[in-house]
Protein backbone atom coordinates (compact mmCIF):
# COMPACT_ATOMS: atom_id res chain seq x y z
CA UNK A 1 0.00 0.00 0.00
CA UNK A 2 2.89 2.43 1.13
CA UNK A 3 4.19 1.30 -2.23
CA UNK A 4 1.12 2.57 -4.24
CA UNK A 5 0.88 5.96 -2.38
CA UNK A 6 4.25 6.60 -3.09
CA UNK A 7 3.99 5.83 -6.94
CA UNK A 8 0.63 7.95 -6.80
CA UNK A 9 2.85 11.05 -4.95
CA UNK A 10 5.16 10.82 -7.69
CA UNK A 11 2.72 11.17 -10.64
CA UNK A 12 1.16 14.05 -8.99
CA UNK A 13 4.25 15.94 -8.93
CA UNK A 14 5.50 14.72 -12.06
CA UNK A 15 1.58 16.24 -13.30
CA UNK A 16 2.11 19.64 -11.74
CA UNK A 17 5.68 20.34 -13.26
CA UNK A 18 4.48 19.19 -16.52
CA UNK A 19 1.47 22.44 -15.80
CA UNK A 20 4.12 25.00 -14.81
CA UNK A 21 6.11 24.15 -17.44
CA UNK A 22 3.20 24.65 -19.73
CA UNK A 23 2.34 27.62 -18.62
CA UNK A 24 5.82 29.37 -18.20
CA UNK A 25 6.08 32.09 -21.37
CA UNK A 26 8.43 31.13 -24.03
CA UNK A 27 11.56 33.16 -23.43
CA UNK A 28 12.76 32.42 -26.43
CA UNK A 29 9.86 33.59 -28.91
CA UNK A 30 9.21 36.53 -26.85
CA UNK A 31 12.85 37.79 -27.22
CA UNK A 32 13.51 36.70 -30.86
CA UNK A 33 13.76 40.28 -32.66
CA UNK A 34 14.53 39.21 -35.34
CA UNK A 35 10.81 37.93 -35.73
CA UNK A 36 9.70 41.31 -36.07
CA UNK A 37 5.88 40.24 -34.38
CA UNK A 38 6.20 42.34 -31.33
CA UNK A 39 8.02 45.13 -32.48
CA UNK A 40 6.36 48.38 -32.70
CA UNK A 41 6.27 50.29 -35.80
CA UNK A 42 7.69 52.91 -34.74
CA UNK A 43 10.94 51.39 -33.70
CA UNK A 44 11.80 50.83 -37.32
CA UNK A 45 12.36 53.88 -37.92
CA UNK A 46 15.38 55.52 -35.87
CA UNK A 47 16.17 52.10 -33.70
CA UNK A 48 14.23 49.23 -34.28
CA UNK A 49 14.20 47.70 -31.33
CA UNK A 50 14.63 48.99 -27.30
CA UNK A 51 18.01 46.80 -27.42
CA UNK A 52 19.08 47.75 -30.77
CA UNK A 53 22.86 47.93 -30.09
CA UNK A 54 22.85 44.41 -28.59
CA UNK A 55 21.14 43.41 -31.73
CA UNK A 56 22.59 45.28 -34.50
CA UNK A 57 24.32 43.03 -37.05
CA UNK A 58 27.39 43.38 -37.94
CA UNK A 59 26.76 43.55 -41.37
CA UNK A 60 23.55 43.57 -43.95
CA UNK A 61 23.12 42.50 -47.71
CA UNK A 62 21.24 44.08 -50.35
CA UNK A 63 21.03 42.59 -53.87
CA UNK A 64 20.99 45.51 -56.02
CA UNK A 65 20.25 45.37 -59.63
CA UNK A 66 23.19 45.61 -61.71
CA UNK A 67 22.73 48.49 -64.22
CA UNK A 68 25.36 50.59 -63.34
CA UNK A 69 23.64 54.30 -62.69
CA UNK A 70 21.09 51.70 -60.05
CA UNK A 71 24.29 50.32 -58.77
CA UNK A 72 26.40 53.85 -58.50
CA UNK A 73 23.26 55.29 -56.64
CA UNK A 74 22.61 52.08 -54.35
CA UNK A 75 26.05 52.07 -53.27
CA UNK A 76 26.59 55.77 -52.28
CA UNK A 77 23.31 55.42 -49.78
CA UNK A 78 24.68 52.26 -48.34
CA UNK A 79 27.77 53.83 -47.78
CA UNK A 80 25.81 56.95 -46.08
CA UNK A 81 23.57 54.08 -43.97
CA UNK A 82 26.99 52.22 -42.70
CA UNK A 83 28.65 55.22 -41.43
CA UNK A 84 25.54 56.65 -39.47
CA UNK A 85 24.58 52.64 -37.96
CA UNK A 86 27.79 51.30 -37.84
CA UNK A 87 26.45 48.31 -39.89
CA UNK A 88 28.54 46.88 -43.49
CA UNK A 89 26.26 46.94 -46.10
CA UNK A 90 27.09 44.45 -48.84
CA UNK A 91 25.96 45.66 -51.80
CA UNK A 92 25.85 42.61 -54.59
CA UNK A 93 25.17 43.72 -58.71
CA UNK A 94 22.33 40.97 -59.57
CA UNK A 95 20.24 41.26 -62.44
CA UNK A 96 16.11 41.86 -61.04
CA UNK A 97 15.36 38.86 -63.48
CA UNK A 98 18.13 36.27 -62.03
CA UNK A 99 17.34 37.07 -57.51
CA UNK A 100 14.25 34.81 -57.25
CA UNK A 101 15.72 31.92 -58.75
CA UNK A 102 18.94 32.21 -56.85
CA UNK A 103 17.24 33.55 -53.71
CA UNK A 104 15.04 30.10 -53.56
CA UNK A 105 18.79 28.51 -53.19
CA UNK A 106 20.66 31.00 -51.45
CA UNK A 107 18.27 31.50 -49.13
CA UNK A 108 18.04 28.18 -47.33
CA UNK A 109 21.71 28.01 -46.68
CA UNK A 110 22.26 31.22 -45.48
CA UNK A 111 23.90 32.59 -48.55
CA UNK A 112 20.94 35.13 -49.20
CA UNK A 113 20.60 38.38 -48.63
CA UNK A 114 18.62 40.56 -46.49
CA UNK A 115 16.93 42.87 -48.98
CA UNK A 116 16.72 42.05 -52.65
CA UNK A 117 14.80 44.35 -55.11
CA UNK A 118 12.22 43.19 -57.66
CA UNK A 119 9.32 44.57 -59.68
CA UNK A 120 5.95 44.81 -57.72
CA UNK A 121 4.09 42.80 -59.89
CA UNK A 122 5.94 39.45 -59.21
CA UNK A 123 4.46 39.75 -55.70
CA UNK A 124 2.16 36.84 -55.64
CA UNK A 125 5.10 34.37 -56.47
CA UNK A 126 7.22 35.81 -54.42
CA UNK A 127 4.70 35.26 -51.47
CA UNK A 128 3.86 31.78 -52.84
CA UNK A 129 7.36 30.89 -53.20
CA UNK A 130 7.99 31.75 -49.55
CA UNK A 131 10.76 34.01 -50.42
CA UNK A 132 9.89 37.70 -48.75
CA UNK A 133 8.33 38.37 -45.32
CA UNK A 134 5.59 40.68 -44.90
CA UNK A 135 6.84 44.03 -42.97
CA UNK A 136 5.63 45.94 -40.20
CA UNK A 137 5.57 49.29 -40.99
CA UNK A 138 3.47 52.69 -39.46
CA UNK A 139 1.72 55.06 -41.43
CA UNK A 140 3.74 57.87 -40.25
CA UNK A 141 6.40 55.79 -41.72
CA UNK A 142 4.52 55.49 -44.80
CA UNK A 143 3.07 59.20 -44.81
CA UNK A 144 5.75 60.59 -47.84
CA UNK A 145 5.01 57.05 -50.05
CA UNK A 146 2.43 57.70 -53.02
CA UNK A 147 -0.76 56.00 -52.68
CA UNK A 148 -0.69 54.67 -55.93
CA UNK A 149 3.23 52.96 -54.81
CA UNK A 150 1.86 51.64 -51.21
CA UNK A 151 -0.80 50.18 -53.05
CA UNK A 152 1.31 48.21 -55.28
CA UNK A 153 3.11 46.58 -52.90
CA UNK A 154 0.07 45.49 -50.58
CA UNK A 155 -0.55 41.71 -50.60
CA UNK A 156 -3.13 39.18 -49.56
CA UNK A 157 -1.98 35.69 -48.60
CA UNK A 158 -3.84 33.34 -46.47
CA UNK A 159 -6.61 35.76 -45.29
CA UNK A 160 -4.18 38.40 -44.29
CA UNK A 161 -3.50 41.28 -46.36
CA UNK A 162 -0.09 42.91 -45.77
CA UNK A 163 2.73 44.92 -46.80
CA UNK A 164 5.69 42.96 -48.68
CA UNK A 165 7.80 45.87 -49.55
CA UNK A 166 9.15 49.33 -49.95
CA UNK A 167 8.50 51.61 -52.50
CA UNK A 168 11.26 52.09 -54.68
CA UNK A 169 10.94 53.73 -58.28
CA UNK A 170 7.15 54.05 -59.63
CA UNK A 171 7.16 54.00 -63.42
CA UNK A 172 3.80 54.42 -65.71
CA UNK A 173 3.49 56.23 -69.39
CA UNK A 174 2.04 58.88 -71.48
CA UNK A 175 2.33 60.34 -74.42
CA UNK A 176 5.45 62.04 -75.74
CA UNK A 177 4.70 64.45 -78.78
CA UNK A 178 6.79 66.71 -81.35
CA UNK A 179 6.25 70.29 -80.62
CA UNK A 180 6.66 71.01 -84.20
CA UNK A 181 3.85 68.22 -85.68
CA UNK A 182 1.33 68.90 -83.16
CA UNK A 183 0.41 70.90 -79.95
CA UNK A 184 -0.09 68.84 -76.35
CA UNK A 185 -3.23 66.10 -76.69
CA UNK A 186 -6.05 67.07 -74.33
CA UNK A 187 -8.37 64.48 -74.99
CA UNK A 188 -8.44 61.02 -76.90
CA UNK A 189 -10.23 63.32 -79.55
CA UNK A 190 -7.09 65.12 -80.04
CA UNK A 191 -4.88 62.01 -80.47
CA UNK A 192 -7.44 60.75 -82.92
CA UNK A 193 -7.72 64.07 -84.88
CA UNK A 194 -3.89 64.37 -85.17
CA UNK A 195 -3.54 60.75 -86.71
CA UNK A 196 -6.14 61.63 -88.90
CA UNK A 197 -4.47 64.84 -90.38
CA UNK A 198 -1.00 64.15 -90.42
CA UNK A 199 -0.53 60.94 -91.41
CA UNK A 200 0.74 59.98 -94.90
CA UNK A 201 2.01 56.35 -95.03
CA UNK A 202 3.67 56.40 -98.34
CA UNK A 203 6.16 59.04 -96.55
CA UNK A 204 6.10 56.80 -93.52
CA UNK A 205 4.78 59.75 -91.77
CA UNK A 206 1.94 59.23 -89.00
CA UNK A 207 -0.16 61.61 -86.86
CA UNK A 208 0.01 58.92 -83.93
CA UNK A 209 1.57 55.53 -83.15
CA UNK A 210 0.81 52.48 -81.24
CA UNK A 211 1.79 49.31 -81.21
CA UNK A 212 -1.50 47.36 -81.79
CA UNK A 213 -1.09 44.29 -79.49
CA UNK A 214 0.06 45.58 -75.98
CA UNK A 215 -2.42 45.49 -73.10
CA UNK A 216 0.04 47.31 -70.98
CA UNK A 217 -0.13 50.92 -72.93
CA UNK A 218 -3.86 49.98 -74.03
CA UNK A 219 -5.36 49.58 -70.38
CA UNK A 220 -6.87 53.07 -70.38
CA UNK A 221 -9.10 52.33 -72.90
CA UNK A 222 -10.59 49.70 -71.56
CA UNK A 223 -10.40 51.29 -68.14
CA UNK A 224 -11.61 54.28 -68.73
CA UNK A 225 -15.11 52.76 -69.68
CA UNK A 226 -15.70 50.53 -66.95
CA UNK A 227 -13.72 47.74 -68.15
CA UNK A 228 -10.72 45.59 -65.25
CA UNK A 229 -8.40 43.06 -64.69
CA UNK A 230 -9.57 41.58 -62.03
CA UNK A 231 -12.14 42.34 -59.73
CA UNK A 232 -11.74 42.88 -55.93
CA UNK A 233 -9.60 45.23 -54.35
CA UNK A 234 -6.10 45.88 -55.01
CA UNK A 235 -4.12 42.92 -53.31
CA UNK A 236 -7.20 41.06 -53.12
CA UNK A 237 -8.21 40.06 -56.58
CA UNK A 238 -10.65 38.46 -57.33
CA UNK A 239 -9.34 36.41 -60.37
CA UNK A 240 -12.32 34.67 -61.06
CA UNK A 241 -14.21 37.92 -62.11
CA UNK A 242 -12.63 39.19 -64.94
CA UNK A 243 -14.26 42.24 -66.63
CA UNK A 244 -12.26 43.03 -70.11
CA UNK A 245 -15.06 42.08 -72.17
CA UNK A 246 -18.03 43.26 -70.11
CA UNK A 247 -19.78 46.19 -71.88
CA UNK A 248 -17.35 49.11 -70.73
CA UNK A 249 -14.55 47.40 -72.17
CA UNK A 250 -16.47 46.53 -75.55
CA UNK A 251 -16.94 49.79 -76.14
CA UNK A 252 -12.90 50.92 -75.00
CA UNK A 253 -11.89 47.75 -78.09
CA UNK A 254 -14.31 50.05 -80.39
CA UNK A 255 -12.51 53.32 -79.92
CA UNK A 256 -9.10 51.34 -80.13
CA UNK A 257 -9.88 49.46 -83.00
CA UNK A 258 -10.91 53.37 -84.61
CA UNK A 259 -7.42 54.51 -84.72
CA UNK A 260 -6.04 51.60 -86.88
CA UNK A 261 -7.07 50.61 -90.58
CA UNK A 262 -6.48 52.40 -94.06
CA UNK A 263 -4.87 55.98 -93.69
CA UNK A 264 -4.39 54.97 -89.46
CA UNK A 265 -2.06 52.92 -87.84
CA UNK A 266 -0.95 49.88 -89.82
CA UNK A 267 -1.89 46.69 -87.68
CA UNK A 268 1.52 45.43 -88.31
CA UNK A 269 3.70 48.50 -86.68
CA UNK A 270 6.53 47.30 -84.13
CA UNK A 271 8.08 49.23 -81.25
CA UNK A 272 11.05 49.56 -83.35
CA UNK A 273 9.08 51.44 -86.20
CA UNK A 274 7.68 53.38 -83.70
CA UNK A 275 10.84 54.47 -82.00
CA UNK A 276 12.31 54.57 -85.37
CA UNK A 277 9.84 57.09 -87.06
CA UNK A 278 9.53 59.50 -84.12
CA UNK A 279 13.09 59.95 -83.34
CA UNK A 280 13.40 60.26 -87.01
CA UNK A 281 10.93 63.74 -86.75
CA UNK A 282 7.82 61.74 -88.96
CA UNK A 283 5.90 61.30 -85.78
CA UNK A 284 3.63 63.34 -84.06
CA UNK A 285 2.67 61.06 -81.21
CA UNK A 286 3.74 57.78 -79.32
CA UNK A 287 2.82 56.22 -76.09
CA UNK A 288 5.73 55.54 -74.02
CA UNK A 289 7.20 55.18 -70.28
CA UNK A 290 10.57 57.23 -68.63
CA UNK A 291 12.75 54.75 -69.95
CA UNK A 292 12.64 56.91 -73.21
CA UNK A 293 13.39 59.89 -72.44
CA UNK A 294 17.05 60.07 -73.00
CA UNK A 295 17.03 58.70 -76.42
CA UNK A 296 13.91 60.63 -77.34
CA UNK A 297 15.40 63.95 -75.89
CA UNK A 298 18.86 63.05 -77.67
CA UNK A 299 17.24 62.93 -81.03
CA UNK A 300 14.17 66.11 -80.60
CA UNK A 301 15.91 68.08 -78.43
CA UNK A 302 13.24 71.27 -76.92
CA UNK A 303 10.87 70.10 -79.76
CA UNK A 304 10.01 66.98 -77.41
CA UNK A 305 6.49 67.65 -74.83
CA UNK A 306 5.63 64.71 -73.07
CA UNK A 307 2.06 64.87 -71.55
CA UNK A 308 -0.44 62.38 -69.67
CA UNK A 309 -2.99 60.27 -71.05
CA UNK A 310 -5.54 62.14 -72.52
CA UNK A 311 -8.61 62.05 -71.28
CA UNK A 312 -11.31 59.58 -72.09
CA UNK A 313 -14.92 59.87 -71.62
CA UNK A 314 -14.49 62.77 -70.01
CA UNK A 315 -12.24 61.85 -67.09
CA UNK A 316 -8.38 61.43 -66.88
CA UNK A 317 -7.43 58.64 -68.27
CA UNK A 318 -6.09 55.20 -65.98
CA UNK A 319 -2.95 53.94 -67.02
CA UNK A 320 -0.83 51.09 -65.46
CA UNK A 321 1.39 51.79 -62.63
CA UNK A 322 4.43 49.37 -62.05
CA UNK A 323 6.38 49.75 -58.80
CA UNK A 324 9.75 48.24 -58.12
CA UNK A 325 10.56 47.49 -53.90
CA UNK A 326 12.94 46.68 -52.04
CA UNK A 327 11.87 43.19 -50.45
CA UNK A 328 13.23 41.46 -46.68
CA UNK A 329 13.90 38.20 -47.49
CA UNK A 330 12.18 35.82 -45.69
CA UNK A 331 15.58 33.78 -44.66
CA UNK A 332 17.00 37.18 -42.86
CA UNK A 333 17.81 36.98 -39.45
CA UNK A 334 17.76 40.80 -39.75
CA UNK A 335 13.97 41.78 -40.37
CA UNK A 336 14.18 44.97 -38.43
CA UNK A 337 16.84 46.24 -39.70
CA UNK A 338 16.74 45.12 -42.98
CA UNK A 339 12.96 46.97 -42.98
CA UNK A 340 15.11 50.59 -41.51
CA UNK A 341 17.36 50.26 -44.14
CA UNK A 342 14.81 49.88 -46.59
CA UNK A 343 13.08 52.98 -45.22
CA UNK A 344 16.41 55.03 -45.01
CA UNK A 345 17.25 53.70 -48.49
CA UNK A 346 13.79 55.47 -50.06
CA UNK A 347 13.77 58.74 -47.80
CA UNK A 348 13.29 61.97 -49.43
CA UNK A 349 17.09 62.61 -49.54
CA UNK A 350 18.13 59.44 -50.82
CA UNK A 351 15.00 59.60 -53.56
CA UNK A 352 15.93 62.60 -54.59
CA UNK A 353 19.88 61.17 -55.32
CA UNK A 354 18.66 58.37 -56.39
CA UNK A 355 16.98 59.64 -59.42
CA UNK A 356 19.46 62.27 -60.50
CA UNK A 357 21.66 59.37 -60.67
CA UNK A 358 19.76 56.66 -62.16
CA UNK A 359 16.76 58.86 -63.43
CA UNK A 360 14.20 56.57 -62.33
CA UNK A 361 10.87 58.17 -60.35
CA UNK A 362 10.71 58.51 -56.89
CA UNK A 363 8.18 56.62 -54.71
CA UNK A 364 8.41 59.65 -52.10
CA UNK A 365 6.07 62.40 -52.81
CA UNK A 366 8.33 65.20 -52.13
CA UNK A 367 10.89 63.82 -53.97
CA UNK A 368 8.83 63.22 -56.99
CA UNK A 369 7.33 66.78 -56.43
CA UNK A 370 10.66 68.66 -56.28
CA UNK A 371 11.50 67.43 -60.09
CA UNK A 372 11.98 70.10 -62.39
CA UNK A 373 11.96 68.71 -65.36
CA UNK A 374 8.72 69.34 -67.31
CA UNK A 375 8.90 65.97 -68.75
CA UNK A 376 9.33 63.69 -65.51
CA UNK A 377 7.15 66.23 -63.53
CA UNK A 378 4.13 65.36 -66.05
CA UNK A 379 4.74 61.79 -65.41
CA UNK A 380 4.16 62.48 -61.64
CA UNK A 381 0.61 64.04 -62.98
CA UNK A 382 -0.16 60.72 -64.37
CA UNK A 383 1.32 58.49 -61.92
CA UNK A 384 -1.95 60.31 -59.71
CA UNK A 385 -4.35 58.44 -62.17
CA UNK A 386 -2.08 55.41 -62.23
CA UNK A 387 -3.71 51.70 -60.86
CA UNK A 388 -1.45 49.28 -60.04
CA UNK A 389 -0.67 46.53 -62.26
CA UNK A 390 -2.11 43.29 -60.51
CA UNK A 391 0.57 41.85 -58.68
CA UNK A 392 -1.21 37.65 -58.31
CA UNK A 393 0.47 35.36 -60.41
CA UNK A 394 -3.09 34.55 -62.43
CA UNK A 395 -1.66 37.89 -63.98
CA UNK A 396 0.87 36.07 -66.20
CA UNK A 397 -2.29 33.86 -67.70
CA UNK A 398 -3.79 37.49 -69.05
CA UNK A 399 -0.85 39.21 -71.31
CA UNK A 400 -1.09 36.56 -74.23
CA UNK A 401 -4.49 35.98 -74.69
CA UNK A 402 -4.91 39.71 -74.29
CA UNK A 403 -2.49 41.05 -76.47
CA UNK A 404 -4.29 38.51 -79.31
CA UNK A 405 -7.78 39.85 -79.25
CA UNK A 406 -5.97 43.47 -79.03
CA UNK A 407 -4.01 42.66 -82.84
CA UNK A 408 -7.54 41.27 -83.68
CA UNK A 409 -9.13 44.50 -82.88
CA UNK A 410 -6.73 46.38 -84.78
CA UNK A 411 -6.81 43.97 -88.36
CA UNK A 412 -10.77 45.04 -87.73
CA UNK A 413 -12.78 42.10 -86.04
CA UNK A 414 -15.47 42.93 -83.80
CA UNK A 415 -14.91 43.76 -80.42
CA UNK A 416 -18.07 41.62 -79.26
CA UNK A 417 -16.53 38.31 -80.14
CA UNK A 418 -13.32 38.97 -80.03
CA UNK A 419 -12.92 40.06 -76.24
CA UNK A 420 -15.05 37.41 -74.54
CA UNK A 421 -13.47 34.51 -76.54
CA UNK A 422 -9.90 36.64 -75.18
CA UNK A 423 -11.44 36.19 -71.43
CA UNK A 424 -12.70 33.00 -72.02
CA UNK A 425 -9.36 31.67 -72.62
CA UNK A 426 -7.52 33.52 -69.58
CA UNK A 427 -9.94 31.63 -67.83
CA UNK A 428 -8.76 28.45 -69.26
CA UNK A 429 -4.88 29.01 -69.20
CA UNK A 430 -5.52 29.98 -65.05
CA UNK A 431 -7.33 26.73 -64.63
CA UNK A 432 -4.58 24.62 -66.22
CA UNK A 433 -2.20 26.45 -64.31
CA UNK A 434 -2.96 25.33 -60.82
CA UNK A 435 -2.82 29.07 -59.54
CA UNK A 436 -6.65 29.40 -58.18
Amino acid sequence: MRNIKLFLALITLLFAIVIITACAPDREEDTNTDNNEESTSEDTAEEPNDSAEADKPEELTVWANDEEEQLEAIEKIAADYEEQNDITVNVVPKSMLDQLDELSLAGPEGRGPDLFFQPHDRTGDIVAQGLAQPLDISDEQLADYSDASLASVQYEFEGSNDMYGVPAVIETYGIFYNKDIMDEPQTIDDLLTALEENTDASQDKFGFLMKPNDLYFAYPFFKSFGGYIFGGDIGEYDTSDIGLANEGAIEGGELYQSFFGDGKIPPSTTTDVIDGLFTEGKVGAVINGPWSIPSYTEALGDSLGFAPFPEMDGQGAQSLVGVKAWMVSYYSDNTEWATDLALFMTNEENQKHYFDVAGELPTNTNALESIEDPIFSSFSQQIENGVPMPSTPQMSQVWEPMNNALQFLAEGEDPSSVLPEAVEQIKTNIDASGAQ
